[in-house]
């Protein structure tokens, strides 16, 4: 497998290639109480970074920040790297500067 390792990946179809949130741990409420990363939070959404699209992809595009539930992922590793795969209509929401539509919510 040695040069299949650094060749370039193209993603194929409605798939969406983002970067593995890394503060899947330990969160902070509002109020500032502590919460554990095992603590069960029912279908909790998060976001991740695009690093890339497959040609069927209409509303997403590399550099975009998106929501989507844990559980609609695939994981992969590239070149030493976790990534996830995603279906662009399992993406709930795209937080992008290129978005004009106010929704009066930001990041």
């Amino acid at each position: 497998m040695g040069d299949r390792a650094r060749q370039p990946v193209t993603m194929l179809s409605d798939r969406i290639l983002v970067s593995q949130p890394t503060n899947e741990g330990e969160r902070q409420s509002r109020s500032g109480i502590l919460i554990p990363a095992t603590a069960q939070v029912p279908r909790r959404l998060v976001w991740a970074e695009v690093v890339a699209v497959g040609p069927g992809v209409r509303s997403v595009k590399a550099g975009d920040t998106v929501l989507f539930s844990p559980e609609d992922r695939f994981e992969v590793e590239v070149q030493g790297e976790d990534y996830i795969i995603l279906r662009e209509r399992d993406v709930h929401a795209i937080a992008a500067e290129r978005i004009e539509s106010v929704t009066g919510l930001y990041l």
